[in-house]
């Protein structure tokens, strides 16, 4: 189950990745295409996406959101955890 969950988050990174780098090509038509970058974004998208899909592994079609959503999930769950004060 949680493999699953971790594939969906990467999947959905992956996802995230694609958008982003055609609404750039979109945008800079002038610009000279970098593949080293394009590959490290590709796959660092898809490493965050599978952490975020772990993260909410209960279900598969938030898993795939989550990798979506990626590195904003993260930084907002850390947000909210860190305002939880534990008391022993």
């Amino acid at each position: 189950m949680l493999l699953q969950a971790a594939l969906f988050g990467f999947i959905g990174g992956l996802a995230r990745a694609c958008v982003g780098f055609t609404k750039y090509r979109y945008n800079n038509k002038k610009i000279k295409f970098k593949s080293n970058a394009f590959w490290f974004t590709f796959v660092a998208s898809g490493m965050i996406g599978l952490f975020a899909g772990l993260l909410v592994s209960t279900n598969f079609a938030l898993a795939l959101l989550a990798g979506y959503a990626g590195t904003d999930l993260i930084e907002n769950i850390y947000k909210i955890k860190k305002k939880t004060k534990v008391m022993i």
